[in-house]
């Protein structure tokens, strides 16, 4: 019944923090990308790919008590950091969803600001078109972030690494 919110709280178990809900939404949808088996549908909005779905269900998993969602001020805006708690970790031992190993590919996307996971998920949203046309439609659809040849050429290195790494 609730094997989808079993993925997520595999991935934030793996993960063991993640900060910011933009990062969250792009870290998700880059695994999907690369045949990781999350179901969540997701839709072009301001920030790149967004599953309302994800949302949900992690507000559901925080209303449960198997993620603890943190609410931090900075300065002008806020970020908020997920863990699993100990109901969560419990409700995974009970859980029989497997995933392929993560704990790479996470850990190369926590390191990557949330600007550049943006970028990587904007390209990926659009990988049915030619490289040179989805690097035309990121300077299209993310004109405001202005993203520099340097970082499309690291970004695409970056999708080229995770889908060697989803591949083992």
């Amino acid at each position: 019944m609730l094997e989808n919110h079993a993925r997520i709280m595999k991935f934030f178990s793996t993960a063991d923090e993640v900060v910011g809900r933009k990062k969250l939404q792009k870290m998700i949808y880059i695994l999907k990308k690369c045949d990781i088996p999350f179901e969540e549908k997701y839709e072009f909005h301001f920030y790149g790919p967004y599953s309302e779905e994800l949302t949900l269900r992690v507000e559901e998993l925080c209303n449960l008590g198997f993620i603890s969602e943190v609410k931090e001020d900075k300065s002008n805006y806020y970020q908020y950091r997920y863990r699993v708690t100990e109901q969560g970790e419990e409700f995974l031992n009970h859980s029989q969803v497997e995933l392929p190993p993560l704990e790479n590919m996470i850990n190369n996307m926590k390191e990557k600001s949330s600007r550049f996971l943006e970028l990587v998920s904007t390209m990926l949203y659009f990988d049915d078109l030619s490289k040179q046309e989805v690097e035309e439609k990121v300077q299209t659809v993310k004109k405001t972030q202005n993203y520099q040849e340097t970082e499309i050429v690291e970004a695409w290195e970056f999708i080229e690494n995770l889908r060697r790494q989803s591949l083992h």
